[in-house]
Formats: structure tokens, sequence, C-alpha cells
């Protein structure tokens, strides 16, 4: 992604397992696993990224449409046996998102801790529910806390269950001499038989994702609204400035959720739109899938991030709760 917006979309620590050099570990992770799978008798070090020309390398995918051509031409002979590319992106794409997830699921599961912290302080601090933006019946802060953390914990929850299977097909998908197997147990991954025309492990781990990340921008968008001057009921602990404004402290945290939240279900119906691929390998389709996976991951790892921070430092204004819920008494008593 353009650096200039790293700050706000590559946020938190699983970014950086989502760009240019975690791919290239992974691409060779998975060589130097199918290399051992098939007792090429290949040193570990023919696999070490230092050796390759990244740059190189992406220039050169232009050939063959994908980066792992240009790859193997430079891996020494006996690499790369029986496989295709897609058998090593696929894979490649696993692994990414395994490391990936151990990260973001971490700052996920600090926010919903966060949030249940948040929960049991203001179990008993009084305010107004809101019901399509308009005032409706009393509440605790607790419970809406409440709400933010359960919301969390089921789309966490759902995401870490997910299996992350290897590929390793061979040219149509027939492969079943055992390697597969062998390079699931050395990558950490999930053992399956070939799924390159089934795009079912991609599209369901996309679409948790971008569940994920709606429950964590649900956080972002409460806190907006809540801390809007109006309203006065919640402050983020580290607010940001204003270019024109000095007096401004803008949500920053909040407003960073919501972007994230906002961008992730075009990505996840781009997953999905690339399930009804062409015969045993899809023409194009398949394609899509690289960068937008790592969109998302990196995208959700964000929002989790955000998150993390926005609920460790909220700062909870009982009094002004209080106050709005007295004057919401008064205009009901005066409109019955």
């Amino acid at each position: 992604m353009p650096r200039i917006f790293a700050g706000l979309f590559a946020h938190g620590r699983a970014a950086v397992e989502t760009g240019d050099e975690a791919w290239l570990r992974a691409l060779l992770d998975v060589e130097r696993a199918l290399a051992k799978a098939t007792g090429a008798g290949l040193p570990d070090d023919a696999f070490d990224p230092e050796r390759f020309d990244l740059e190189a390398i992406g220039r050169a995918a232009a050939g063959g449409g994908n980066p792992v051509i240009p790859l193997v031409e430079q891996l020494p002979h006996g690499a790369h046996a029986g496989a295709t590319s897609q058998d090593i992106l696929d894979t490649a794409m696993m692994l990414i998102a395994k490391r990936a997830l151990g990260l973001l699921l971490s700052d996920a599961s600090a926010a919903r801790a966060g949030a249940e912290a948040l929960a049991r302080e203001h179990a008993d601090t009084p305010m107004i529910g809101r019901t399509l933006l308009r005032q409706a019946e009393p509440t605790t802060f607790g419970r809406k806390a409440a709400a933010w953390a359960s919301g969390i914990a089921d789309a966490a929850g759902a995401v870490a269950a997910l299996p992350l299977p290897v590929q390793m097909g061979g040219p149509v998908g027939t492969r079943d001499d055992g390697v597969a197997a062998t390079v699931a147990q050395e990558l950490g991954l999930a053992p399956s038989p070939p799924w390159q025309s089934n795009r079912v492990p991609v599209a369901r781990l996309g679409a948790a994702l971008g569940v994920l990340t709606g429950a964590l921008g649900k956080v972002g968008r409460d806190v907006a609204l809540l801390s809007a001057d109006e309203v006065g009921e919640v402050r983020e602990g580290a607010p940001g400035g204003s270019s024109s404004m000095p007096h401004k402290r803008n949500p920053v945290a909040s407003v960073a959720l919501v972007a994230c939240a906002i961008r992730t279900p075009g990505l996840v119906a781009t997953l999905l739109t690339a399930m009804p691929g062409e015969h045993e390998r899809a023409a194009g389709a398949w394609h899509s899938e690289w960068e937008t996976l790592g969109d998302l991951l990196r995208l959700t790892g964000s929002a989790a991030a955000w998150a993390r921070e926005l609920l460790d430092g909220l700062e909870v204004d009982g009094e002004r709760m209080r106050a709005n819920l007295g004057r919401s008494s008064i205009e009901r008593s005066e409109t019955s």
C-alpha cells in the first residue's frame, strides 16, 4: 500500500506480515517445505530471501502472470518438483494468513478484554440508550461496552476456528502422493485435499475477516458519536489535532476504525466474486485473490490495533451521562 497512508491502514503488528517481504518469505518457505517433502536434498540457505531480488521478481511476473515462475528460475535444480505456481501461491497465501492472524487476533483479544473491563467498571453507570439516532430508554454504559466485547469475541472466535489448508494438487488437482501432508506439517498448516478449483477456504477466511473488522468498527462508530461535543459522554485518551482548528481534539482512533470497516466489504466481495472460476484453474479470478486477501489481513489487523488502543485509553464521563439522561427524562415527561 502507499506508505503515506500506512499510519492509518497499516497500523499495528499484523501489517508487517502482509507486505512484499512477507510474501517472498512465505513463497520461499513453501518451496523449502516442498523440497524437504520430496527429498530434493537442498540446503536451507538456498531459500534465503536475501539471495533473491524482490524487485526483479515482481517485474518478471508479467511474463507468466505470477511471481512464482521467475522465483523458481532462481532456485536450484530439484526444487519445485511436481508443483504448480498455484500450489505455491495458494499455500503461501495461507501461510501469510497464519502469520498475520496470530498478531491481529492477539490485538483483537486485547480489545475485547478492554471492552470487558469497561463493562465491569461501568456496570452501574447509567446513560440514555439511543435507537435510530434518537434518545430511547435508559441503559448503562456497562451494557454498551459488554455488547462491544461480545461482538469482538464472536467474530474473532470465528476467525480463529478456520482451518488454513495446504494446497499441493499438481497441474489439475490430482496429486495424491502424500506430499501435501508433509508440507502441511512442515509449515504448520492444515492437511487438505487439493482445493485449487474450490475457493471456499479463501472466501471463508475473507468473509470472517470482514465480519471481525465490522465488529471492531462498531466500537469506533459508537465512540465517535458519544464523543461529539454536544454529547460528551466519552473521550479518546489520545485524540488527534486539526490542521486548521487548533482547538479541536478529533477522535482519530474511532475515525480509523470506521474507515477500515468501510473498506473491507468491497474486498470481501472480490473474494466471493472469484469463487466461480473456470474448470480446474481459473483465468484471472484466482489471481485477483492475492493482494485482496493481503489487504483484508492488513486492514483487519489495523482495526484490531486501533480498537485495542482506543479501549485501553477510553475516558468515560459518568456525570455527563447522568446529565444527558436527566435531560432526556425531562423531555419525555414534557411530551407525555
